[in-house]
């Protein structure tokens, strides 16, 4: 699973979730959307296989920025 977040002056305290699919191109498709015609914003695309660490929050990887 991907997840598609946008944020703002590379701030993390302005991450926020815009979209998740199954297909990567697909996620990219829809970061490169997400962020256009807005300055300052940047994209990133997590992917996570549903394992969760022990404070139970989901294990993601960084897979594309942008």
């Amino acid at each position: 699973m991907y997840h598609i977040y946008t944020i703002k002056n590379r701030s993390e305290f302005s991450k926020t979730l815009v979209a998740e699919t199954k297909d990567y191109d697909e996620a990219l498709q829809k970061a490169e959307k997400a962020i256009e015609g807005k300055d300052g914003y940047n994209y990133i695309v997590e992917e996570t296989d549903g394992s969760m660490n022990s404070y139970g929050e989901l294990i993601a990887t960084v897979v594309a920025e942008g």
